[in-house]
C-alpha cells in the first residue's frame, strides 16, 4: 500500500508565494492550506484543487504524487530475490 503525497510547498517555493498569499488568491484559511501542505489531510475538493493549480500555474500532478510504502516496497524486493535464486 502507498499514500498521496502533496508537494504544495515545493510548488509554492517555486513560484515564490508564501501560504498566506496563496491562502487569499484562493479563498481557502490557512489552517486548511496548512493541513493540506503538510500531509494531514485526509482529501481535497476538486474545486479547492483547481483554484490552487490555477494561482500556481501547474497541474494536480505538480501537487499530488503516489508513492509506496517503504515496508512494501522492502516486502516486494525480498520476494523478487527469492524467485532469483
Amino acid at each position: 500500500m502507498g499514500h498521496i503525497h502533496v508537494n504544495l510547498d515545493v510548488m509554492l517555493a517555486r513560484r515564490q508565494m508564501s501560504l498566506t498569499e496563496l491562502s487569499e488568491r484562493v479563498g481557502v484559511t490557512i489552517a486548511n492550506l496548512s493541513i493540506l501542505k503538510t500531509g494531514k489531510a485526509r482529501a481535497i475538493r476538486f474545486t479547492t484543487l483547481e483554484a490552487i493549480c490555477e494561482e500556481l500555474d501547474c497541474q494536480p500532478a505538480d501537487l499530488l504524487e503516489y508513492r509506496r510504502d517503504t515496508d512494501e516496497k522492502h516486502r516486494r524486493d525480498t520476494d523478487e530475490r527469492k524467485w532469483d535464486r
